[in-house]
């Protein structure tokens, strides 16, 4: 039996492939081992969000092979996607994104060839047309499963090099996710997460008239013993009237919406290539808590985006403030090559990045404060995923439906159990 080492770095979506690729390796025999142990193989799973991420992906890899210089290393995903061959001289197997179901085979198939050479396995995904079917049964939470749903992306923003390394948008069919939630549901799932590069998008490659992100959503709300939807990151022109009446009305749906913003000024969002104004956005954030009672309405901001003035900055600071998100996201902008935004005039200095980096990041922390000390006095429903023995006794620790983390006193017996719980003080709230 051979042993297997896997690591993944970056999305969910990422973490949901990572986690199907070890259920076809351990149907096809292999041991599975942590990746700080001796294994035959090592499998990351990369990602080039950012010049991070391509760093991180670098050093997994290393790290593999200097922990068994005879192992071999598996790079998948997006950061070997783009580099292809160019990746690492220490790579002996590139599997692009889109053929990632197909690990056992590709490793059977080095193994018999037995030259020693790199084996790239990708695909064009600008013409792979087709949604890659991969499945999950159990995944590595045991409470809350993440389910893929919808691949690639159409839109281009200017700074972004994903649509470069996913493709087009492919969507699975209803009936594939249908089932699958169904077989997580019954080995006891609770909560499921929908997750896509580009959820948003989700139908808009299959039968307009019939399959919708919103169709898929009433389906899955139809499946008996999930108690709790997530919806992850969406693109605020997805968010509606009928779309956000629609979710208002079912009650498993998650008050806990990821909006990407990315910046709050009209002038950088245009350079971004964003596709709508922060005043479209901030009507989206009314719409969503018109229908739900305070949602937790969370976003992603980039700082020092290429030309980005200080009465630029002043403008996203101040439209964030005004939008009173639980959490900001915080990234200083990566140049990434290939995408149009590397090439642009008056790319903004490292420094200035790290100032405005840390202006909102404070801001962020002073609105999360907020959020939740509006939490106290109030009952909540926490989903117990974990239990955490102590010196005064045994803690439940889980998530409000707006995904707050609490950690309460309990008498256990109630892990994978909704539970009402008191807020009595800020101490009970985890991060």
């Amino acid at each position: 039996m051979k042993k297997v080492a896997l690591h993944n770095l970056g999305c969910k979506v990422n973490a949901y492939e990572m986690e199907a690729m070890q259920q076809l390796l351990e149907e096809r025999g292999y041991e599975i081992v942590p990746f700080s142990e001796d294994a035959d193989v090592y499998i990351v799973n990369t990602c080039t969000v950012t010049n991070m991420a391509d760093r991180k992906s670098r050093q997994m890899l290393h790290r593999a092979k200097k922990r068994n210089p005879n192992a071999v290393i598996v790079a998948a995903g997006c950061y070997v996607q783009g580099k292809g061959g160019q990746a690492d001289s220490c790579i002996d197997i590139i599997v692009g994104n889109n053929r990632k179901k197909e690990i056992a085979d590709i490793l059977a198939q080095y193994e018999k060839e037995k030259e020693r050479k790199v084996f790239d396995a990708r695909l064009d995904i600008d013409r792979a047309c087709e949604y890659e079917e991969l499945h999950l049964t159990h995944t590595a939470e045991h409470t809350r499963a993440y389910i893929k749903v919808q691949d690639g992306c159409n839109q281009f923003c200017s700074y972004c090099i994903i649509p470069f390394v996913r493709g087009r948008v492919r969507s699975r069919s209803l009936e594939s996710v249908e089932n699958e939630v169904k077989k997580l549901a019954e080995n006891g799932y609770k909560e499921v997460v929908l997750t896509g590069i580009h959820l948003s998008s989700y139908g808009m490659d299959l039968d307009k008239s019939t399959d919708s992100l919103l169709t898929l959503i009433s389906r899955i709300h139809e499946v008996d013993g999930i108690e709790r939807i997530r919806l992850g990151s969406l693109e605020p022109g997805i968010i509606t009237e009928e779309f956000a009446v629609k979710l208002g009305s079912l009650p498993k749906i998650c008050p806990h919406f990821h909006l990407s913003l990315q910046s709050g000024c009209n002038a950088t969002l245009k350079r971004m290539n964003r596709r709508y104004t922060a005043e479209e956005y901030y009507e989206k954030c009314c719409l969503l808590r018109k229908h739900f009672k305070n949602p937790a309405l969370t976003t992603d901001v980039i700082v020092g985006f290429p030309g980005e003035t200080a009465e630029e900055f002043e403008e996203s600071k101040n439209f964030i403030d005004k939008a009173d998100f639980y959490e900001t996201h915080i990234f200083k902008y990566s140049k990434r090559e290939g995408t149009k935004a590397a090439g642009m005039e008056h790319q903004v200095l490292e420094e200035i990045k790290n100032e405005r980096s840390a202006i909102l990041l404070e801001l962020g922390r002073k609105k999360r404060e907020l959020y939740e000390n509006a939490l106290i006095g109030t009952v909540q429903q926490v989903l117990i995923e974990e239990e955490e023995p102590c010196q005064d006794g045994l803690y439940g620790i889980g998530h409000t439906r707006e995904y707050v983390k609490i950690r309460q006193k309990y008498d256990g017996n109630q892990l994978n159990q909704i539970i009402n719980v008191e807020i009595e003080s800020h101490l009970q709230i985890m991060h």
